[in-house]
């Protein structure tokens, strides 16, 4: 009896915890859309998002994907993200931070990912 009562707080910490690094979509723009074709430089296949970090012609952006699990299910598998691969992405600007998009959709040769 006396663990499941230590065990509580520690378990509400963590839930807590994994609900406050997941950020909200409202964060970005979705009156602007923004079309951006580029190479990738980095790439990441993790929870909760994955990402690229695609170098236009002007800057690098932080691109925020879908989870793992959506992307492997609409058919793109972590090695169409490598690093050197061109990629054209739509999505919508981050309201504060002037380098990152929220992808919609992501397309990688010629094969268009619908990621929301």
């Amino acid at each position: 009896m006396k663990r499941s009562f230590l065990l509580a707080p520690v378990l509400a910490a963590l839930v807590a915890t994994t609900a406050f690094a997941h950020h909200g979509w409202s964060e970005y723009d979705a009156d602007k859309p923004v079309n951006l074709t580029g190479t990738i430089e980095e790439s990441g296949y993790m929870q909760p998002h994955g990402y690229i970090r695609l170098k236009t012609t002007d800057k690098t952006w932080l691109v925020v994907l879908a989870p793992p699990g959506r992307m492997e299910n609409r058919g793109l598998p972590k090695e169409n993200l490598a690093v050197g691969g061109q990629a054209t992405v739509l999505g919508y600007p981050h309201r504060s931070k002037n380098d990152e998009l929220r992808a919609e959709r992501i397309t990688i040769k010629d094969k268009t990912t619908e990621l929301r």
